[in-house]
């Protein structure tokens, strides 16, 4: 089920898909519309107040929490000014006093979505999206290649020109590195970018291949697969590659490791018994255990850093995102896709839909496209 769950006005029933009948379920789920917080956008002063008012707005959009109305229905309201590199914001209430006002500098765009995470925050204790990256695949230039972005799609940036197969990016939790499989050598290898300064190093080059990786939530230690001793298993090994471990031995092939919020567990892909499932162990070793979700293909898993659920790829007819309630293990499909992401507030998902990205709230079931003229786009990461 949602880790949230709100009531609503208007009844929404959401039929939990399953792969066969003995795993389906259904459930009702009823949101409030008025649980959301209303709040009123004053026009923004200054050269570039029409600008950041335009992203703090859809940035409170998409957030699922706030209804944009009129000042004098409204709970809070919000307002700015914006020019010369910096932006100055504010929220007000109804009685006039402020609750929030802070200004930023730098880029504007950056500005307001830091006012906007401070808006999340300050009125809803919870933790935004606005100033999240994401990292996805896009064949655009005739070969697969890395890309970062904001979370809404805006700030594109391509940041390989291997022309060769760049595949499996993981943005690190602090959006400050990217690591993800390349074939230069001929071979899978896994390479680290600074962001920053534009440096790559490739951290693991065993015979073999070397793919997959995830970094933890603390950014110092990645989750990947290696052939190193022949069959592809899971390795723990620091962020620039050293003191590889091993942590599975099975006979089947593990790949996609999520981590747990805590970096004590692991969750990945394996077809140790047949088909993909999705299994958990420690991470400090140990022996796999299957999470039970009805579905015979599982792939792609991404815990949600509140550790309650784990989002993945589920094939029946097609290729779905399915969530797996990790506490009563209630599995249900949100939508067509592949790919799923875990943003930092562990309601909204980021997945690839064709020729799309498209960012999921999993609460209200809102689909908003958000990287869509980039040729084929797949396999989004998304920084904490």
């Amino acid at each position: 089920m949602l880790s949230i769950l709100r009531k609503l006005s208007a009844s929404l029933i959401l039929s939990l898909l399953a792969a066969s009948p003995s795993f389906a379920q259904e459930a009702t789920i009823t949101v409030k519309k008025n649980d959301a917080i209303n709040v009123a956008m004053k026009s923004f002063g200054g050269p570039d107040g029409g600008l950041a008012s335009k992203i703090v707005g859809n940035d409170l959009d998409l957030s699922g929490v706030f209804s944009i109305g009129l000042p004098e229905r409204s709970t809070y309201s919000i307002g700015g000014m914006a020019g010369g590199g910096s932006l100055q914001g504010s929220v007000t209430d109804t009685r006039g006093s402020v609750v929030l006002q802070k200004t930023y500098s730098g880029n504007i765009r950056e500005c307001a979505h830091q006012f906007s995470d401070d808006i999340v925050e300050t009125l809803t204790g919870g933790k935004g999206i606005a100033t999240s990256k994401i990292a996805f695949v896009s064949n655009r230039s005739g070969s697969k290649e890395i890309y970062i972005a904001d979370y809404d799609g805006a700030n594109t940036v391509q940041v390989t020109r291997d022309g060769a197969i760049s595949v499996a990016p993981a943005i690190s939790p602090d959006a400050r590195r990217v690591a993800y499989t390349g074939y230069q050598s001929g071979y899978a290898d896994i390479y680290l970018i600074d962001l920053a300064s534009g440096s790559r190093t490739r951290i693991l080059k065993f015979p073999g291949t070397n793919s997959g990786a995830s970094f933890s939530p603390e950014g110092s230690r990645i989750a990947c697969t290696l052939s190193r001793d022949g069959n592809p298993e899971l390795y723990i090994a620091s962020a620039n590659g050293g003191g590889a471990n091993r942590l599975t031995r099975t006979k089947g092939v593990e790949s996609s490791p999520t981590w747990a919020p805590s970096g004590s567990e692991i969750i990945f892909s394996s077809d140790d018994r047949g088909g993909p499932q999705l299994f958990r162990v420690s991470a400090a070793g140990g022996s796999p255990r299957l999470i039970s979700t009805g579905y015979s293909y599982c792939t792609e898993p991404s815990w949600s850093p509140d550790g309650s659920k784990v989002a993945f790829t589920a094939r029946q007819g097609g290729f779905n995102i399915a969530l797996v309630d990790l506490a009563s293990g209630m599995t249900r499909i949100l939508a067509q896709g592949q790919d799923p992401a875990f943003g930092p507030n562990s309601r909204h998902i980021i997945y690839s839909e064709g020729s799309s990205l498209v960012l999921l709230d999993t609460v209200k079931g809102r689909r908003t496209p958000i990287v869509t003229t980039l040729g084929k786009v797949s396999e989004p990461s998304w920084s904490r």
